[in-house]
């Protein structure tokens, strides 16, 4: 198919105005873009695949996520290109183009809300709305030069987004500037105007930022100045995450017992705990679209029906110790007696092909 106009961006345009337009409201004069798994009253929800949008009727609501930003005073512009079923983190996708990365256009975009990142980084629209269930807001942020935020999981309602893997999904959005980052999170996680607490804690994994291909030193030290004028250096801590996450979670050595520990671009303990959420979104993804994809038999591009076809051959194996990975998405994990929102996690990595995105963790309460 050939490339759409606006960077292949957009699987639909249309213009969906506030319910109340008013200069006062906090996103008023903004435009924004949607991924094509958020529902929109009137229009079919693609999921990335032209057979999912022929077999399913037009949306008979808005996701609650799409309303807070209309009522907020945002104009909708249209529904972006997404990976098919958002079942990759490269952006391609066979039926409606891979929209062009206009930070490096040679580069893919990144997925699986790669036409949202593209809208933003093609300056197309101020912000837009994603879905991130292992990396579909923080890759494409990363490899199209944007800012990107995917808040703690069940921080925003993800009714009306279809669900990948319901235990992982996660609504987050797309920014140029930081200050129309900060002020759509206002909105989507209903954060008051006055400006949150001091953080008690701000903990900085080393052993993560040592696989960066960058010295993680010119990383960290910008950091830590940033926080040290900001807040002070006395509540930045130093922690080595996969020992932590080892000893906490020895659930987990079912996995850690099939990974190399030799290997120098992984953290043994890090790279058992993504096998097992692998393992959780594969199951949780047969339980929502088996039935579906048994009787339309669509259409997927041969890399996105591997992984479907591997997905529906699960059985219910260790899928009991996967749920570990949805308990580490928790405050509770780390011992905090604290809200969702009120764990803000903080994303950095450098613009290349497959990125990796690194968690610094903001702890806004103190820990008991």
């Amino acid at each position: 198919m050939a490339m759409a106009p606006e960077y292949g961006a957009f699987v639909s345009k249309f213009v969906l105005e506030p319910p109340s337009p008013s200069p006062s409201l906090p996103l008023a004069g903004l435009t924004f873009a949607v991924k094509d798994i958020f529902d929109i009253e009137g229009h079919v929800t693609g999921f990335g695949n032209p057979d999912w949008a022929r077999t399913h009727e037009p949306a008979s609501s808005t996701a609650p996520a799409v309303l807070n930003v209309l009522k907020a005073g945002a104009t909708c512009v249209g529904k972006t290109v997404m990976d098919e079923m958002a079942y990759s983190l490269t952006g391609d996708n066979k039926h409606y183009g891979t929209p062009r990365n206009p930070c490096a256009p040679d580069y893919v975009p990144g997925g699986s809300s790669s036409g949202s990142a593209v809208a933003v980084g093609a300056m197309l629209v101020d912000f837009s709305l994603g879905s991130d269930t292992g990396g579909s807001v923080r890759v494409p942020a990363s490899n199209c030069g944007i800012l990107g935020f995917r808040p703690s999981h069940n921080a925003i309602s993800t009714v009306g987004v279809i669900p990948m893997a319901q235990s992982l999904d996660t609504v987050g959005w797309f920014a140029r500037e930081p200050s129309i980052l900060k002020q759509v999170g206002r909105v989507l996680l209903e954060l008051p105007e006055a400006d949150p607490n001091r953080p008690s804690q701000i903990i900085i994994p080393t052993d993560c930022f040592q696989l960066l291909n960058i010295p993680s030193e010119r990383l960290t030290q910008a950091l830590v100045r940033s926080v040290e004028k900001l807040f002070g250096g006395a509540i930045i801590k130093h922690a080595v995450l996969g020992d932590y996450i080892r000893d906490s979670v020895p659930a987990l050595s079912s996995f850690l017992c099939q990974i190399n520990e030799d290997q120098v671009d992984s953290i043994p303990s890090l790279a058992a705990l993504s096998s097992a959420r692998q393992l959780l979104q594969r199951y949780e993804f047969k339980n929502h679209h088996e039935d579906w994809v048994s009787a339309v038999k669509p259409d997927l591009d041969p890399i996105i029906s591997e992984r479907v076809r591997q997905a529906l051959e699960l059985t219910e194996e260790n899928i009991d110790i996967c749920w570990i990975s949805v308990s580490l998405q928790s405050p509770r994990f780390l011992g905090l007696r604290q809200s969702y929102k009120q764990m803000h996690p903080l994303w950095t990595s450098p613009l290349k092909r497959h990125s990796i995105c690194f968690p610094l963790l903001v702890y806004q309460n103190s820990v008991r």
